[in-house]
This record gives structure tokens, C-alpha cells and sequence, in this order.
């Protein structure tokens, strides 16, 4: 465990960089089909938004393009190894793909949904899968949950209605497609709640999660075990305004990204615009949101990279392993 902190540098504010747990891409990017070099592209667009590693996630397609853009991401961390150009750090894949209730798949293409097995899992299995979305009420005997621990493979609770969390270190984007909150029945929020050693992450953009909420969040919650994502799109920060994204046709309407039944796909911010959001809120001080997205993450190593926040909270500059690189 390490703390975040913020200092004042210049009239800028600095604290530690930021890092995206689950993203599927921006700038017109879409981590379910680009290339690797598309993935480099992408890592050097982000920093801009103080991001300075990234975990591409995939959500479900079939397994021949889900085992090919898996090889993309592990051709794009080679590349990165080999170049000292500052850009975010691809951490590997979390798959938020195939191993979901379809009671709760949102967006995703249900045709494509398979049982939570370890067979099936073995399909798609590479090393630089680091993070597994899956329904826990469908992994019998947990089996595929212990599996993946064994392998050092991060599991979390998403797109799911059961409410035992005992064989998980996470939960998906809480609240969204999932067991809502309950006074009377056990869900997957409530246990989340409820549970002090579970980590939750959140889309904490006002539209995913409405205000009041977030705030209930906040104070139930411990502070320590929330992990800000963005879950954004390929269409964030483009000048798209549709979009394929599992299958569907995507669109903005009213501000969010939605499908034709008005189902939401994802985000059109990245974290620091949610950062950014809470905290002209004065929902959350700099500090705290900031740790949520960078010391809270803390089974990955810590990263080398701070940025700098003027009085808006814009970001102007990152130092990466000691480069400055300015915005």
C-alpha cells in the first residue's frame, strides 16, 4: 500500500499519475479491433489526460478476435519494452468478455456469452491477461475463480445478479448491470457495500451513477478500496458521434453513449475528467479522487510518473521515469 501525494510545484498541483483499469479505447480508437501500433498510438494520446498506464479491456466478442486482439496487446507491450519514448504503459489485458449473466449483459453481444468455465476460459488463456470480469452465480464450485488466482489473474464480480463476492477481489463498474441495492433481498451492490476487503470500481461520471448516489457511495464505502475507471469508449474524445461497439450501433444522445434501447455502452470521459467533475462537485478533494485512480491500485507496482493540475484542474504536464513531457 502506498499513500498519494500532492504537493504545489509552480502554481500547479502535483500528484501522482493516474491509471486506467478499464477502458475500450477513445480518440476513435477501439481496442476490440485496432493494432498494435493503434495501441501505441493510443498510449501516447493518453498521457495528455495524466493517464500513464492503462489496462485495454475487451468486452465480449468471438473467441478468434478476442485471441487476436489479445496477440495485438502482447505485440504492442514488446514494442514498448523496446522504446525508451515516453508514452502510458500498457499493464495487460482486463477481459470483460464472454463470462457474463445474460440477464445483465448490456451492451454486450449475448449470442457471444459463455459458461464461466476453465475450459472455456483455456481458449482465450494468455499471460497478459491480468484482470477477468465474470458472473460469480455462474462459476460453479467457483472453480474458474480459483483458477484464475492461481494464475495471479485478478477476478471481479460484473455483469452478474448473485451476491457472493467470496471468491473475488473486485467488483465491475458497481451499480451497473448488476443486483441492484435491496432492503430485502441479498445482491451484488449490497454485498459490495457491505464488504469491507472488497475493492468496487466506479464510473463516477454523473451519468452511470447519479449524484446522491455517489455520494452514499463515499460514505458507506472505505475511500481506500474504490477504484475510479472511465470505462470509456472509442468514441470519447473523437470527433465521432456513432459508432459499432459489440455488435451495436452506438450513439450520443443527451451527453452519454447509448444503443438504440437506449442502453449504455460506456463513457465518454476519461478518468481525469471525472476526477476533474467530483471535484468542482466538492464531492471529493484532489488528493482522494486522485488515490482512487493510482494508490488504490495497489497489486500493481507503483507507477514513476506524477502530473501537474493547474486551478481548474486541467492537466499541463506529466513527468514520466523522470521525462517531462508538457500539454
Amino acid at each position: 500500500m502506498y499513500d498519494t501525494q500532492i504537493q504545489s510545484v509552480d502554481n500547479l498541483i502535483e500528484t501522482d499519475a493516474l491509471v486506467e483499469q478499464h477502458i475500450h479505447g477513445g480518440f476513435g480508437i477501439d481496442f476490440s479491433k485496432c493494432s498494435a501500433l493503434d495501441f501505441i498510438e493510443f498510449s501516447k494520446k493518453i498521457m495528455k489526460f495524466g493517464v500513464c498506464a492503462f489496462f485495454p479491456t475487451l468486452a465480449t466478442d468471438s473467441i478468434e478476435n478476442l485471441r487476436f486482439q489479445i496477440s495485438n496487446v502482447k505485440s504492442a507491450m514488446q514494442i514498448q519494452e523496446k522504446t525508451d519514448e515516453p508514452m502510458a504503459k500498457l499493464l495487460g489485458v482486463h477481459l470483460e468478455a464472454c463470462f457474463l449473466n445474460p440477464q445483465k449483459k448490456g451492451i454486450h453481444n449475448e449470442e457471444q456469452l459463455l459458461s464461466p468455465t476453465v475450459e472455456n476460459y483455456k481458449q482465450l488463456e494468455d499471460d497478459v491477461i491480468k484482470i477477468v470480469t465474470l458472473a460469480p452465480e455462474l462459476d460453479r464450485d467457483n472453480l474458474l475463480s480459483k483458477y484464475l488466482k492461481m494464475k495471479n489473474v485478478r477476478v471481479s464480480a460484473g455483469h452478474c445478479i448473485g451476491s457472493d463476492l467470496s471468491h473475488v477481489a473486485q467488483v465491475t463498474h458497481l451499480y451497473n448491470a448488476m443486483s441492484p441495492f435491496s432492503h430485502r433481498e441479498p445482491s451484488c451492490v449490497v454485498s459490495a457495500l457491505s464488504n469491507d476487503d472488497i475493492y468496487t470500481e466506479i464510473i463516477a461520471d454523473m451519468k452511470h451513477v447519479q449524484k446522491d448516489v455517489l455520494k452514499i457511495t463515499f460514505r458507506t464505502k472505505p475511500l481506500s478500496k474504490i477504484i475510479l475507471i472511465s470505462d470509456a469508449l472509442p468514441i470519447a474524445h473523437s470527433d465521432l458521434e456513432s459508432m459499432e461497439f459489440c455488435g451495436k450501433k452506438v450513439f450520443l444522445k443527451n451527453g452519454k453513449a447509448v444503443d438504440s434501447s437506449d442502453t449504455m455502452a460506456g463513457s465518454t470521459d476519461f478518468v481525469s475528467d471525472i476526477i476533474k467533475k467530483l471535484v468542482h462537485s466538492s464531492m471529493l478533494d484532489l488528493k482522494t479522487a486522485v488515490s482512487m485512480a493510482s494508490s488504490n491500485l495497489n497489486y500493481i507496482p507503483r507507477q514513476n510518473a506524477q502530473i501537474y493540475w493547474d486551478s481548474d484542474f486541467n492537466i499541463s504536464a506529466m513527468n514520466l521515469d523522470g521525462t517531462i513531457v508538457t500539454f
